[in-house]
């Protein structure tokens, strides 16, 4: 037969340690619960905002933001033989790899790269992208075209005067019925205007 105290031994010692770990549990509660409430916030009163008027924001970035790409809306097949354009017209300077560029018009404003053309506008029969109508396009060099929504921010954008120009692997050609870019070594590219885009 076992010792009655060394039973009792071991069953306090068992009592001990079940209160030494529930007295842990109580105070990792306590805790928890203090750091959640320590992460909420409110502020009283009603929100408000300011009326859309149309007008980009006036302050620098340092370089211009993008959406997440949506899925591919138009991909001409690829030319194998697409000839290489000679640049041509005045030539436009990168700002850390893009270019900036706005229409005579303003109504038009883009971002250039060696690999893509990122516009926006306020299209007048823009497709729906994510339940709201797009207000950019983004054509790559090898002249795949989709919609997308985002704004380009307070981009240094130099105003385009209805004649060509080129950067960085890009003819551009300004006229007052669109824009038309095409890509150099590949010969895709797009015309836009608040029309509509038209790619080739």
């Amino acid at each position: 037969m076992k010792n009655p105290a060394s039973h009792f031994r071991n069953t306090g010692h068992t009592l001990r340690t079940l209160g030494q770990v529930t007295m842990r549990l109580v105070t990792a509660g306590v805790l928890a619960v203090a750091l959640l409430a320590g992460c909420q916030s409110s502020i009283e009163g009603t929100a408000t905002r300011s009326p859309d008027t149309g007008i980009e924001p006036d302050f620098p970035t340092p370089r211009p933001s993008r959406s997440t790409p949506p899925p591919v809306t138009t991909a001409p097949a690829p030319s194998p033989t697409a000839p290489t354009r000679a640049p041509s017209g005045e030539v436009l300077s990168p700002q850390n790899g893009y270019v900036f560029i706005q229409t005579k018009s303003g109504k038009t404003r883009c971002q250039l790269d060696e690999q893509e053309v990122g516009c926006e506008s306020a299209f007048t029969n823009a497709p729906e992208v994510e339940g709201e109508p797009a207000n950019g396009v983004r054509l790559t060099a090898d002249g795949r075209v989709s919609w997308v929504l985002g704004n380009l921010g307070a981009i240094p954008a130099v105003t385009l005067d209805y004649r060509t120009y080129s950067a960085l692997g890009w003819t551009i050609d300004a006229a007052e019925d669109g824009t038309t870019f095409t890509n150099d070594g590949t010969g895709h590219g797009m015309t836009i205007s608040v029309e509509g885009v038209e790619s080739f």
